[in-house]
């Protein structure tokens, strides 16, 4: 069965409206913040799995979509890369900032070197670290193409399977390490910080919504030409990292002309083409790729929470200070380097609600998290890459 490009995004909706759906009717999806669009995109690959295996049916679909939709949501997060939101948050967010990025080739190191141990591809190795881990799923797809193309077939879907255990895992670790931390070193909250987080009122219209789609737009412009440069290095580079930068270098500029970028119209564009480019992504999901690696893949996965645990207590949380609040954040590294950015919030905010406030931690981690992760991850993936290919 081929479908065109309407009909492939027409199954792909459907996808994303039944994972909703489905989101809305069991709190277990809602508590572990699994996305709308991989709910439902791995149930209509199961499907597709079912009709290749046993009723001999196959279902070819269009996904000429998918990378776009893919590079607008990118830039976005280019967009989001403020220094100067890092500057506010101190010398504490610039630790933190140096503990996550500390923790990738980490996660890399071990994941590849598992693999070399089950003799499978170093590849699949690098796509059960860093790039699915802390990059999460889009991270997984994107750098999964090039690395299908180096010879690690069905990267793809061993990257989403080991996005999709990091987002149940990342929940789970966190609340045990923080309380842990709190016990053995009888932490207790110090109250409220005196940094206070501002928000300000933005409308979303249609006005709002065109000037972010301009932005994004003219950031995609930029961006051919930052990919040029970066193609001088020889080196392998998704094609969304050169909009990033250049999303990061007009946000900037923005921010030094005191100009206001408008992102609550720029997140909203980049998670509805989030939604939509997940959804074309899953919906193609091969699952047969995932049950021929199923033992190997979990033992790298189990052995990425045990890192992750052993580096936030150890680590983070003496670099953080020692103190109540470093605990707090301990849990977010958890689930940022595990799952995404709600796991990490929620992990801190479940911890807050039990053991008391921690402002600090709430202000500096979500402005360090754009910075640390979006910037750094795919350069370090990029590097591994290219030397093990």
């Amino acid at each position: 069965m081929q479908l065109d490009t309407i009909q492939t995004m027409a199954i792909a909706m459907l996808a994303f409206a039944l994972g909703a759906f489905i989101k809305n009717k069991f709190e277990f999806f809602k508590k572990f913040f699994i996305p709308s669009p991989v709910i439902g995109g791995l149930l209509f690959s199961i499907l597709v799995f079912i009709g290749k295996r046993f009723l001999d049916m196959t279902i070819d679909f269009d996904l000429s979509l998918q990378d776009f939709f893919m590079n607008v949501f990118f830039t976005s997060i280019g967009l989001a890369a403020s220094f100067k939101s890092l500057k506010k948050a101190g010398p504490l967010g610039l630790k933190l900032s140096l503990l996550i990025i500390l923790l990738l080739p980490l996660q890399n190191i071990l994941a590849i070197s598992l693999a070399y141990l089950f003799r499978i591809n170093p590849l699949h190795g690098l796509a059960m670290g860093s790039t699915s881990m802390t990059g999460g799923i889009g991270s997984a797809i994107s750098f999964g193409k090039i690395m299908e193309a180096l010879g690690a077939s069905n990267n793809i879907s061993i990257g989403v399977a080991a996005s999709t255990f990091g987002l149940l895992i990342g929940s789970l670790v966190g609340g045990p390490v923080a309380r842990r931390l709190i016990r053995v070193h009888k932490l207790e909250t110090l109250g409220k910080s005196q940094i206070e987080g501002r928000k300000t009122f933005q409308n979303l219209d249609q006005k709002s919504l065109m000037k972010a789609i301009i932005l994004i737009s003219l950031a995609g412009l930029l961006g051919i030409f930052i990919n040029k440069v970066l193609a001088l290095t020889r080196l392998n580079f998704p094609y969304y990292v050169g909009l990033q930068f250049a999303g990061l270098i007009i946000r900037n500029i923005f921010d030094l002309l005191k100009k206001d970028v408008g992102m609550k119209s720029v997140e909203t564009v980049g998670n509805i083409s989030l939604n939509i480019f997940l959804s074309l992504a899953l919906i193609n999901l091969n699952l047969t790729a995932i049950t021929d690696l199923a033992l190997p893949m979990f033992i790298i996965l189990i052995s990425q929470a045990i890192l992750i645990g052993l580096y936030t207590s150890l680590v983070s949380f003496r670099l953080l200070g020692a103190n109540y609040d470093a605990a707090v954040m301990a849990a977010g590294h958890c689930g940022v380097g595990l799952g995404q950015t709600p796991n990490a919030m929620a992990n801190m905010e479940a911890i807050i609600e039990e053991k008391g406030p921690s402002d600090l931690a709430l202000f500096i981690f979500p402005l360090v998290l754009a910075i640390s992760v979006n910037l750094f991850n795919p350069l370090i993936i990029s590097l591994f890459m290219n030397f093990l290919s």
